[in-house]
C-alpha cells in the first residue's frame, strides 16, 4: 500500500485518524466506496519533479486500482501527490463530514437519550481523541448551527407598500 502526508487543521486531522485509522498500514484507510475514498482517487495527481518529501500530521493510504480497470486506473505509483487546492477540498470534505457527525450525535444524544450536550461532546471528543480543539467551540458550533437551522423565518417588508389595505384612488 502506498502512501502520503497531508498537512490540515490539527483537529480534522485527530478526527479522521480516530474515525479511519488502520494500524495494518500505519496511516489512515478510507473504506472503498465511501465518499471520501472516491473524492481521493479523484485527486490523486502525477507528483511533479519540483515536488519535495510529503510533509503533514495525516498520512493516507492511496487508492489502489480496480480490478475491473487495471488497464485504464490511476496507479498510486505514479499518481501519489496532492496540490494545495486538492488538500483544501480535502479537509473542507473532512470538515463537513466531522462537524455533522458532530450535531447528529447531540441531537440523537439529547432528544432521544436525553444526555446533556457536554456529556455528548466528552464522549465524542474521548472517542475520536481530539486534543486540538476544546470542548466549548465543538458546543459553540453546535449551537450557532442549531439556531442557524432552527431559525423562524423573518418577513420581508417592501417599502413603500402596505399589504392587506387598499390605497383610496
Amino acid at each position: 500500500m502506498i502512501t502520503t502526508t497531508i498537512q490540515i487543521e490539527p483537529y480534522v486531522a485527530e478526527y479522521i485518524r480516530g474515525k479511519y485509522f488502520d494500524a495494518k498500514y500505519a496511516a489512515v484507510h478510507f473504506p472503498p466506496g465511501s465518499d471520501l475514498y472516491v473524492t481521493l482517487y479523484d485527486l490523486m495527481e502525477r507528483r511533479p519533479k519540483s515536488a519535495g518529501v510529503d510533509r503533514g500530521n495525516l498520512t493516507l493510504c492511496l487508492p489502489e486500482r480496480r480490478e475491473a480497470n487495471k488497464a485504464c486506473g490511476k496507479s498510486p505509483d505514479t499518481y501519489n501527490w496532492f496540490s494545495g487546492e486538492s488538500v483544501k477540498i480535502l479537509e473542507r470534505r473532512m470538515k463537513v463530514m466531522m462537524w455533522a457527525e458532530l450535531h447528529e450525535t447531540l441531537d440523537e444524544a439529547k432528544h432521544l437519550r436525553g444526555i446533556q450536550f457536554v456529556e455528548s461532546v466528552y464522549v465524542f471528543m474521548k472517542r475520536y481523541d481530539l486534543q486540538s480543539i476544546s470542548e466549548d467551540a465543538l458546543l459553540k458550533n453546535y449551537q450557532r448551527w442549531r439556531d442557524k437551522q432552527r431559525r423562524s423565518l423573518k418577513r420581508g417588508y417592501q417599502k413603500g407598500r402596505s399589504r392587506g389595505r387598499k390605497t383610496p384612488t
